[in-house]
């Protein structure tokens, strides 16, 4: 037997599962999102639902507000994950990897409550800051939840994306792309050539892979926009969420019709950015 077609069976039970859920959920919500909902009486399928979001302010206004959410909080976390395993690579303390290995343990609910008690003008960051004197009073802390720049989302987010890209980037840095560095190094390269032509097209598939899982993820994340976040214009994930819990069930289509749209712009942007970075790979 050969080696791929064992790897495909071992993979297969796995694959079925993952693949009848999500391909039965998702089929579920474009079949509902068309208003084919018989248990309410509604058998005719029409794109009204996806006719009121696309043309109404408030879809649009949430979009951007995703793309903005989940862009930044990709390119922060990729930067600063990248820095630290530069770092990390260069360390030999066990301690300090395992610290920063902890928040992939936390889920992202506690990581909003702690980012919440941190950083909220009742927390512990405006106490602090009072009693060394920089404000005032607490309530003279910068507002940075609920506000309409996101910084408590974006910031729950690095803090709890950076170590998992960070640590997909190191296991590419320990391996060939140190030998590859202390060649160049003898040859005169300097450390920015070293980084640029040496360590970075090394590590460039695990920053692209990685990246891309968490633009994919925060895109799609519902719990901490719905703990941090504004109450208007909302995330799109909250948004679907609100209209979900719509009591009046007509209201549903718009909910599904608003999940198959950010499953879509979620497959596009993925599309994109893959043929970018293969072009990038290439040049």
């Amino acid at each position: 037997m050969g080696g791929r077609l064992k790897i495909a069976l071992l993979l297969a039970p796995a694959l079925v599962v993952i693949g009848v859920l999500f391909a039965g959920g998702l089929a579920t919500a474009f079949i509902q999102s068309l208003g084919y909902m018989p248990a309410i009486g509604q058998t005719e399928l029409s794109l009204d639902a996806y006719r009121e979001i696309l043309t109404g302010e408030e879809f649009l206004s949430s979009l951007a507000l995703t793309f903005y959410v989940a862009g930044a909080s990709t390119v922060i976390s990729t930067v600063l994950a990248v820095l630290a395993a530069l770092a990390l690579r260069r360390s030999s303390g066990r301690v300090s990897s395992v610290v920063f290995q902890l928040p992939i343990t936390i889920p992202h609910l506690v990581a909003a409550v702690g980012i919440a008690l941190v950083v909220g003008q009742t927390g512990l960051g405006a106490r602090l800051a009072a009693a060394l004197g920089l404000i005032g009073e607490p309530r003279d802390f910068p507002a940075l939840l609920y506000d309409k720049y996101s910084i408590g989302i974006i910031l729950t987010y690095v803090w709890k994306e950076v170590p998992f890209i960070a640590l997909v980037v190191l296991a590419s840095l320990r391996g060939v792309a140190s030998e590859l560095e202390d060649v160049a190094r003898t040859l005169g390269a300097g450390a920015w050539r070293r980084f640029w032509y040496v360590v970075f097209p090394v590590i460039s598939p695990a920053v692209v892979a990685s990246s891309l899982i968490v633009f994919a993820f925060t895109f799609g994340a519902f719990e901490v926009p719905y703990l941090l976040g504004k109450t208007y214009p909302t995330i799109l994930p909250v948004t679907a969420y609100n209209e979900y819990r719509d009591t009046d069930l007509a209201a549903r289509p718009v909910a599904m019709a608003i999940n198959v749209l950010i499953t879509l712009v979620t497959t596009v942007v993925a599309a994109v950015y893959l043929r970018l970075a293969r072009n990038l790979g290439r040049g």
